[in-house]
């Protein structure tokens, strides 16, 4: 009988030493389970506070900027590029919101030709020594175009040369031709003495008069702005 006891207790000895030690199993972790759930591995589960779509809006700021840039960069590219190889010089007024809308046009296309110098009389950088001596007062009465060997073109001609560098002088092609031309260039003078009234502007004596009070060196006592 006590070699059988000493057999048993020999047999349970090396099954538990061939058994792997279950944490799981363990009566007494168990136990310090029940008292202690899972708060200390909550903690330390919420410590990182990773959150992926943030590299992401990162990035998408970075690719924006650096669309920007490039798309600024492009502009000026543009703009040197119609200021070093002009044929043609449009001088506009910047404050008439009809007259933007077809610069803006021509400026678009322009962006493959980069033909047309587009010069606004109503900047305080616009000077008529560099413009044929065409002062603001002038300029304001019709439009004015200057080609690049100093000619001045006025009226529906200044628009066809302008339309012609940009690939639409078909549009203008028809006034070329007398009586149309004529025609053409009485209803553009019709348009050119009320543009002011039909855009809401005040009358140009008076927006003279304001550029006088701001700029007092730049106009004489008759009212002509240089700028």
């Amino acid at each position: 009988m006590a070699l059988r006891g000493a057999a048993i207790a020999g047999a349970c000895i090396g099954r538990q030493r061939t058994t792997p030690f279950s944490l799981t199993s363990s009566p007494f972790f168990r136990v310090r389970s029940h008292h202690f759930p899972s708060q200390p591995l909550q903690r330390f589960a919420s410590i990182p506070n990773y959150k992926p779509g943030f590299k992401n809006q990162i990035r998408a700021i970075q690719e924006a900027t650096a669309d920007t840039i490039t798309f600024q960069k492009g502009k000026e590219d543009d703009e040197q590029k119609s200021q070093q190889n002009w044929k043609i010089k449009m001088l506009y007024d910047g404050d008439c919101p009809l007259c933007m809308r077809e610069v803006d046009m021509l400026r678009e296309r322009n962006k493959q030709c980069g033909t047309i110098k587009f010069v606004d009389i109503s900047s305080d950088d616009y000077s008529p020594e560099e413009n044929q001596g065409l002062d603001y007062t002038t300029v304001m009465g019709r439009i004015h175009a200057i080609l690049s060997d100093g000619t001045v073109v006025t009226d529906v001609e200044a628009f066809r040369k302008l339309y012609e560098q940009v690939g639409l002088g078909w549009v203008y092609a028809i006034t070329k031709y007398e009586p149309i031309a004529t025609i053409a260039d009485s209803i553009y003078g019709v348009w050119a003495k009320y543009r002011l009234q039909i855009t809401g502007r005040p009358p140009l004596e008076e927006i003279l008069e304001s550029r006088k009070k701001n700029k007092p060196d730049t106009c004489n006592d008759n009212g002509n702005c240089k700028i």
